[in-house]
């Protein structure tokens, strides 16, 4: 027969024993490995200058420090636009004819405009030439490599060049060269090239404070290992690759800044030599 008795509500955990809610899963991050790339040509763009005319004191010569492995070519444009193919070319073609002018290899070459080659930026706005619109660089460096017959330089080799996009700045009543990016256009392939924060290689044996115990260079994890995974977007060289795989299972945040991780890239850099 039915039964009538009072009706009691299913057992539940006590508080203490319910599931905890918690938040998302960290989302995936990617492990890359760094690709090397061979770079033949390098403008040092923290030496990047912008210098009177002698003879034409309103007009600007760009000068500046590069190493050169190989010969090459320069071409100086302004106000210029990217195409196909990484090739520049000017939304002002009137404004100057852009010349290709060789080098031969050699490191820590100083470089200067040739006088008359210049332009007068006193026509421009400072906000056209700090901040131009449309993907439109007021100065950009185009450095080649062409390799003479003698360094087995052949009829038609595929393009190597380094490009530097820069903008204008006003400081002090003085006009400034402030790099935006660097590209490599290597064999048809766009590089661009980004700082890492964290990178002690072979050059810091040329430099009288660099650290001999090698304090600062292990991951900030483990503090054990060497470090050799970068973090992106911030570019952070902070961890070892063990301790990069378990953070991409547990965060996604750098251990530096905290800000999220999108990729982790293993770079392996060269040790100094004794």
């Amino acid at each position: 027969h039915a039964y009538h008795g009072p009706w009691h509500p299913a057992p539940q955990p006590p508080p203490s024993q319910m599931p905890a809610l918690t938040g998302p899963p960290p989302e995936f991050v990617g492990h890359q490995q760094a690709l090397k790339v061979k770079n033949d040509i390098n403008l040092r763009k923290d030496t990047i200058r912008l210098v009177p005319d002698a003879a034409d004191p309103d007009r600007r010569l760009v000068s500046f420090t590069f190493d050169a492995v190989t010969d090459g070519s320069l071409v100086i444009h302004y106000f210029a636009k990217e195409g196909k193919d990484c090739n520049f070319s000017s939304v002002y073609p009137d404004l100057q004819t852009p010349t290709k002018i060789p080098f031969q290899k050699g490191l820590a070459q100083n470089y200067v405009q040739p006088s008359g080659s210049g332009i007068d930026l006193g026509f421009f706005s400072l906000d056209e030439l700090s901040n131009p619109s449309e993907e439109v660089y007021p100065l950009v460096v185009y450095a080649e490599a062409s390799p003479s017959p003698e360094e087995g330089g052949q009829t038609v080799n595929p393009t190597r060049a380094q490009i530097t996009l820069a903008v204008i700045e006003k400081h002090n009543d003085d006009l400034q060269v402030k790099v935006v990016k660097q590209i490599l256009w290597i064999n048809g392939v766009r590089y661009e090239l980004k700082e890492i924060y964290g990178i002690v290689n072979s050059t810091e044996a040329d430099v009288p404070d660099a650290d001999d115990d090698g304090m600062g260079k292990e991951c900030v994890i483990c503090l054990t290992e060497p470090r050799d995974t970068a973090v992106f977007p911030c570019r952070h060289l902070c961890m070892c690759s063990e301790c990069a795989q378990a953070l991409r299972l547990q965060s996604n945040k750098c251990p530096i800044c905290r800000q999220p991780v999108e990729k982790l890239m293993e770079i392996k850099v060269r040790s100094a030599e004794p």
